[in-house]
């Protein structure tokens, strides 16, 4: 059985950073789109195992890859990414969210595929 599975997503929309400002509907539309586009991407990585069961627990990095070198602030870049642990929850890879131990990590520039690749680890 697989102790391991890397979700490939886009970069987060601006609309979920921590200290961004939007209105609330606008918030509402990319959670949502975020967290389904999550759980279709976690449900298309564990279809290809045979009989994959959710993990109690998991430890999750996220490597993000942005399109230019600077600065970034960890805590922020892990807030963001709250509707993509739902959708992995959503998609049963770990029985819930709380679960999840998480980590940020920051990749080499990537300007032609900006995205974050987060990889779930169970722990048994």
């Amino acid at each position: 059985m697989a102790s391991e599975i890397v979700v490939t997503l886009p970069l987060p929309p601006k609309e979920l950073a921590p200290n961004s400002r939007p209105h609330w509907a606008s918030k509402a539309r990319a959670v949502k789109r975020y967290r389904e586009y999550a759980w279709a991407c976690a449900m298309e990585e564990i279809s290809v195992i045979d009989g994959f069961k959710p993990w109690r627990e998991a430890a999750c990095t996220a490597r993000f890859f942005f399109a230019t070198k600077r600065r970034r602030d960890r805590d922020n870049l892990l807030a963001s990414l709250k509707a993509a642990f739902d959708g992995l929850a959503d998609a049963r890879v770990v029985l819930d969210d709380s679960g999840i131990s998480h980590r940020v990590e920051i990749g080499e520039p990537d300007p032609a595929f900006p995205r974050v690749e987060i990889t779930v680890r169970g722990i048994e």
